[in-house]
């Protein structure tokens, strides 16, 4: 018997979301529109609730990842494709108020990106990786919030949702019994024993739904901003791609497959002249973090350590960057800081934009927070001088927080002052971005340093909260409501209001999944 790792049952649960069991195909080009009763079968409520209770798994698997740095990237590429979706109509008022339309990262080598149930798109480090500029990886990601906002999972299940229905739910019970179990070779089972009488009808109906995303993706790829050839030359890259290694390191093309006629349409929309698009340093230091973070075992780490360092300046700033990030994971401080000085030297180049600028700083940031306690002092406050406090960005907000905390004992009578203005800058971020459980988590730490133990609590159920544990949540503010936090009343209030708004989604929830037969 097999032991799944997390990272395995991981990949169960999206293998359940991209071959979900499909209603007998219909003919090119005839896929039902929103309001038909196709897509009624399935409602929006019911889905995003599907969504919400897949992601509560997924969000407690270590393979879920969130890298603030490269998050931050993601998201800045993402942003705009979902704005484009509203701007071209394909996200209604019903959709944006029932979808988070979340992005998050896969700590996994294989290049693969998936759409859940209810606004979730997954993407694997390892195709951020192989992407060659941003607008490649933006074209796969368009891809697939097409898959979202044309609802093809609800469509999917047509008319048969009473069987469709019964078989997911066989599915995602048979991967929860199983990963309590310990057994991969029960959850694949179930997987399998939902999919096997229908995979003919989900091969053909998949072939008009790819085709629809890859029509109406390029649409907001170029509404977005990005290239109109992004989206052929991905496609390019990944058949050869796959032709030259075929060990099963793409399974994007098995749930997404990729006929010449795809490829043909995806060049055929290109315009008559349309430039190239260049690689940016931005994107060269992203994949290398990729690299990086996708494999963490130290055979890997090492590799990418003594990997010789490219010519041209940007392929050397980028090699760099990886060096000093790997020996920084290997707690190989030394190594770190020799590729720090030079790294850091080539990005105050006038030629090199401010934005991959910026990348470095955090990275000097993070190899100075690694370097351990006895010289951590002096780096931190030289290295913390670098992210400025008109850098609001997350990644900046996070790593603020980090370094104030590590620098108190150097801070004398600074440290309340410090304490106050992290706390501040944390609070105003979550107060805008209220599901950040990294943001959170912060704040929580940093409050139980400056002695404020409710407030630190609270923020720590707000952290589960996010991650979508209510129970713990709730048991976490009902330790904070006896916690003894002086001069914390207000906090307190909040409290109370947070437990009663908690305890009642937690109340809804269990009667969801009492109906639901759980």
């Amino acid at each position: 018997m097999i032991t799944p790792t997390p990272s395995k049952l991981l990949a169960l649960f999206m293998a359940l979301a991209m071959a979900w069991p499909a209603a007998p195909a219909l003919a090119q080009g005839s896929l039902p529109a929103l309001g038909d009763s196709a897509s009624d079968d399935l409602d929006i409520g019911d889905e995003r609730r599907l969504g919400e209770q897949i992601m509560r798994d997924i969000r407690r698997d270590p393979a879920f990842l969130d890298d603030p740095v490269l998050q931050n990237y993601v998201q800045g590429l993402w942003q705009p494709l979902v704005a484009s979706g509203r701007q071209l109509g394909h996200i209604g008022p019903d959709l944006e108020r029932a979808y988070p339309w979340e992005l998050f990262l896969v700590r996994d080598a294989s290049v693969n990106a998936f759409a859940l149930p209810g606004g979730h798109v997954g993407v694997h480090l390892g195709l951020i990786a192989m992407t060659t500029h941003a607008d490649e990886l933006a074209s796969v990601m368009a891809h697939e919030l097409v898959h979202v906002t044309q609802r093809h999972i609800a469509r999917s299940i047509g008319s048969g949702k009473r069987g469709s229905m019964v078989s997911v739910a066989a599915m995602m019970l048979g991967l929860l019994l199983a990963s309590r179990a310990g057994s991969a070779d029960a959850a694949q089972a179930a997987v399998l024993g939902g999919q096997a009488a229908m995979i003919q009808g989900q091969l053909n109906f998949s072939r008009d739904m790819e085709r629809e995303a890859d029509r109406i993706g390029y649409g907001m790829l170029e509404t977005a901003g990005y290239s109109p050839r992004s989206m052929a030359s991905m496609f390019e890259k990944l058949s050869v791609a796959n032709r030259l290694n075929d060990s099963g390191s793409f399974p994007y093309l098995r749930s997404h497959p990729l006929t010449t006629e795809r490829i043909a349409e995806a060049r055929a929309r290109v315009p008559d002249g349309t430039p190239p698009v260049e690689a940016s340093l931005v994107h060269a230091l992203m994949r290398v973090r990729a690299s990086a973070l996708m494999d963490p075992t130290t055979a890997t780490l090492r590799r990418l350590q003594e990997a010789p360092l490219g010519t041209l300046p940007q392929e050397r700033l980028a090699g760099l960057y990886q060096r000093a990030l790997v020996s920084t994971r290997l707690k190989d401080a030394a190594a770190a800081r020799e590729s720090l000085g030079p790294l850091l030297e080539a990005a105050a180049r006038p030629e090199v934009p401010p934005e991959a600028r910026r990348v470095v700083h955090w990275l000097a940031v993070e190899v100075a927070l690694g370097a351990g306690p006895a010289p951590q002092m002096a780096e931190l406050a030289q290295m913390s001088s670098l992210l400025p406090e008109s850098d609001g960005q997350r990644p900046a907000v996070l790593l603020r927080a980090q370094a104030v905390r590590a620098t108190l004992p150097a801070a004398g009578a600074d440290a309340p002052a410090r304490l106050r203005r992290s706390l501040e800058e944390l609070q105003s971020w979550v107060a805008e971005h209220p599901s950040d459980a990294g943001a959170w988590h912060q704040l929580s730490l940093t409050a139980a340093a400056a002695g404020q133990p409710v407030r630190a609590l609270r923020a720590d159920a707000e952290m589960q909260a996010a991650l979508g544990d209510l129970p713990g949540a709730v048991d976490r503010l009902r330790t904070a409501r006896r916690a003894d936090g002086t001069n914390e009343a207000i906090e307190l209030q909040v409290i109370d209001a947070r437990l009663r708004a908690l305890q009642g989604q937690l109340r809804l929830l269990m009667q969801d999944e009492t109906g639901r037969g759980r």
